[in-house]
């Protein structure tokens, strides 16, 4: 019975209406279950961002407690904008951010960013970890919708588990990934020790508008 709860509360998170949702990650922050992941310097996707943000602008759609917008090198980029569905989240994203004196470049939004509607365009827009809340059906219609928030060369990373600690592959997760790659034009790809995935890449139509390719 316990499996079966816990298996309705996940799909609730990621697929339920945003109203509950919101519900279910303000109470899963208001404890410790998630303090373990609060601390993830020198993670692998911050040199792409790094590499990408080329001192620009940054969306994290699905910000979490603020770990990129406190981690990431602060010369990496000028503006950041933390879209995250629970208060909770954002608020101590928030104290780390002013804790950490970037309070002026961090920006937080409270939204389900499959909903979310962005007010400017940004150099790179990152789901770290948050793609997994994407139904598999919607990825397309996803990206295809944040890809007008793109800058020209703009970029998106994607960081995601895509193997477990004993080295087997997630078959959600690379399903996901294989998605992404056949439908988008993909920079990098690069995987790491930890079992980790990143993705780079941007639109096909964004490739294709760059070199002048003919669509056909």
């Amino acid at each position: 019975m316990q499996r079966i709860v816990t298996f309705v509360q996940a799909a609730l998170k990621s697929y339920g209406p945003s109203g509950l949702k919101r519900i279910l990650w303000n109470k899963e922050y208001s404890g410790d279950k998630w303090n373990f992941a609060d601390d993830t310097v020198g993670d692998c996707v911050y040199s792409h961002l790094e590499k990408h943000a080329s001192n620009g602008s940054i969306l994290d759609l699905g910000c979490g407690t603020g770990n990129t917008a406190t981690e990431l090198a602060a010369n990496a980029y000028q503006t950041y904008v933390g879209v995250d569905i629970s208060e909770t989240c954002l608020s101590k994203a928030m104290t780390r951010s002013q804790k950490t004196g970037r309070a002026a470049k961090n920006q937080f939004v409270q939204s389900d960013f499959l909903n979310y509607v962005p007010t400017q365009k940004f150099d790179v827009i990152l789901f770290r970890e948050s793609m997994y809340h994407v139904p598999p059906g919607k990825i397309p219609s996803t990206l295809a919708h944040y890809a007008d928030y793109l800058r020209e060369g703009g970029v998106f990373v994607v960081r995601m588990a895509t193997r477990g600690p004993d080295g087997k592959v997630k078959s959600r997760p690379t399903t996901m990934i294989d998605i992404i790659k056949a439908e988008c034009d993909v920079l990098e790809n690069c995987t790491y020790a930890d079992g980790a995935t990143v993705l780079v890449f941007r639109p096909k139509h964004a490739a294709q508008k760059e070199t002048g390719a003919t669509v056909r």
